[in-house]
């Protein structure tokens, strides 16, 4: 059997220009992706944690080519996504799909739900006639547990946790391999967010499914990840096992977001690790170790050398020059 993963992530880098004035010239540039590489099994559940705009959505997007990298590549079941064009990258398209954040934005106001979910089936023509049409779109309503007869609604007739089952059921129409979740609970009640969190569970199990989980609630990521990687200002700067990463962090960053993690038992108390001054601005990141600004272990070296993310003890990586 191959070892290979089914999805690789090598120096993977995307700038945004600023452009401005008559001629649109190019002012300045947003660095939102600064040299991630990581690998994800078949199977497996990566969480990907950090503050807004660290760069994590930027990331799962540049992996599914709906933007383009500016450098770096990334290769899916042994092929290079990077490098395909046309009809070869819609072909792709079908093994790696995407959740997306805003169950109200993300679904078209004057399709039905019928028509969202079965876009993909006549794009791909994964069905013959109309009653094979109908025939799987009930059957995919029923797998994210809403019924055939709200095939013929329209979104506005569904509540915020029903929008994200009908966008996780047009996700699985073309029986990915790979679905990347964007913030796919962050805008749900807390309770609907387990239901939702539950049902991808379910669905993994059942249709062998692989997930790129998203998300800056470190809460949510550790109930569904195998392993987490955590972003900084473009960068990964640690990853690990799940259960590992939340008793053993090594990063300084790790550890001041996982003592923000609220404990509903008032009788554990943990120490707040306050960060100093603001996150830096990702058109102009610091030299060296993007964290060296506010980081409480800081030396002068930190300012002048960029770390390298290197393992420290089996499956756990981590990016500080003292920690590891």
């Amino acid at each position: 059997m191959s070892t290979a993963p089914l999805l690789r992530v090598s120096n993977l880098v995307k700038h945004f220009p600023i452009r401005g004035g008559i001629f649109r010239r190019t002012l300045d540039i947003v660095h939102a992706v600064d040299g991630v590489s990581f690998d994800l099994d078949a199977g497996e559940t990566l969480g990907v944690v950090g503050e807004s705009g660290c760069g994590k959505s930027t990331t799962g997007r540049c992996v599914l080519r709906l933007i383009d990298p500016t450098s770096g590549e990334v290769w899916f079941d042994g092929r290079n996504v990077t490098a395909l064009e046309g009809a070869a990258l819609r072909a792709m398209a079908r093994d790696m799909q995407i959740i997306f954040q805003d169950p109200y934005a993300s679904l078209n106001p004057r399709m039905t739900v019928s028509a969202i979910i079965g876009e993909a089936l006549t794009i791909h023509r994964l069905t013959r006639t109309r009653r094979e049409y109908e025939d799987r779109i009930v059957e995919l309503l029923e797998t994210v547990g809403l019924s055939a007869d709200h095939m013929r609604r329209y979104p506005h007739e569904f509540s915020g946790g029903q929008r994200q089952r009908i966008g996780i059921a047009r996700a699985l129409a073309v029986d990915p391999r790979l679905i990347v979740c964007d913030e796919a609970v962050s805008a749900l009640d807390v309770s609907i967010q387990a239901q939702v969190i539950n049902l991808l569970e379910d669905l993994q199990q059942k249709f062998g499914l692989t997930y790129m989980f998203i998300a800056h609630d470190l809460s949510v990521v550790e109930h569904i990840s195998d392993r987490v990687a955590v972003m900084y200002l473009g960068r990964i700067v640690e990853i690990a096992p799940a259960r590992e990463l939340y008793t053993r962090p090594l990063h300084p960053y790790t550890e001041a977001l996982l003592s923000a993690v609220p404990i509903p038992d008032p009788t554990v108390r943990r120490r707040r690790i306050m960060l100093q001054g603001e996150v830096p601005s990702p058109i102009r990141p610091p030299s060296g170790c993007h964290f060296h600004t506010r980081c409480p272990i800081a030396q002068p070296e930190c300012a002048r050398d960029q770390p390298e993310l290197k393992i420290s003890s089996a499956g756990h990586w981590v990016a500080c020059h003292f920690r590891g």
